[in-house]
């Protein structure tokens, strides 16, 4: 992985495709020569004396131009076919598969959704997807706390998603590192829960700044949790001024609607 994000060095990430059983090592990023060079200098420049700062710094910004290479290429290849692609980054627990669930079965018939669920360990996220009747993979990235473009790349290469269809990508619960790599998706959600606190976009400006849309998600518990709604919305508008903000609760199916427009609207608007 990569010292931006203090993810160990050499980790091998997982793909595991939920309807064959498939599994793949995608550890070292794929379909790219110089990928497996890059890893191997971030582990010699891992175990380095700090004097060996500026080349640190040097190799975080190659693998970060290696990943937006490689996303680019992601975007590139949905937009040939017309496939529009979202990440969904937030906290553990926030209930972005709960949203997931939701939004397939509400969805059906109309277009057709495939998932990448992103978890360290464990196919849980996608048996849940799965049971849907929805076409999911699950990436795990091991000690890695994001995912990257080249995991996307091998998980579209499992997936094969229609011409025309909606990706959802579900990443690592982390509201710090996937602000910083690109999928090649068109847009990040973030989903933020009323359980977590109001100041949750202050703390981690970052995410919210590179999300299109933040969803207050488990609205139905503002009764029950101290939760100031208002200061929230104004955190997020102070970071990132045009964040679309929506509230909903993915169990009880308050402001749905809102949500299956939105995904509608941007299908429609984004040069897909």
């Amino acid at each position: 992985m990569c010292t931006t994000c203090g993810c160990s060095g050499g980790a091998r990430s997982l793909l595991t495709n939920t309807a064959t059983g498939k599994v793949l090592s995608i550890g070292e990023p794929i379909a790219a020569d110089d990928g497996p060079a890059l890893h191997r200098q971030h582990s010699e420049h891992q175990a380095g004396a700090p004097d060996r700062e500026i080349d640190r710094l040097h190799l975080e910004r190659d693998l970060l131009a290696y990943n937006r290479a490689i996303a680019e290429r992601n975007r590139a290849r949905l937009r040939e076919r017309n496939i529009f692609a979202l990440n969904l980054v937030s906290s553990p627990g926030a209930g972005k598969t709960t949203l997931l669930e939701r939004t397939i079965l509400d969805l059906l018939g109309t277009v057709t959704i495939s998932v990448v669920e992103g978890d360290q360990e464990t196919q849980f996220d996608a048996e849940r997807i799965r049971a849907t009747g929805c076409h999911s993979v699950q990436v795990n990235t091991g000690t890695g706390c994001h995912l990257e473009a080249s995991m996307i790349e091998g998980a579209l290469n499992e997936l094969e998603p229609p011409e025309g269809s909606l990706l959802m990508i579900e990443n690592v619960g982390n509201l710090v590192c996937p602000a910083l790599f690109d999928l090649g998706e068109h847009a990040k959600v973030v989903v933020l829960s009323v359980t977590e606190g109001e100041d949750k976009p202050l703390k981690y400006p970052h995410m919210f700044r590179a999300a299109s849309l933040m969803i207050l998600n488990k609205t139905d518990l503002l009764p029950h949790v101290d939760f100031d709604l208002d200061a929230c919305i104004g955190y997020a508008r102070r970071v990132n001024p045009h964040i679309d903000v929506l509230q909903l609760s993915a169990t009880g199916g308050y402001g749905l609607k809102d949500w299956y427009d939105w995904l509608q609207g941007r299908r429609l608007l984004e040069p897909v």
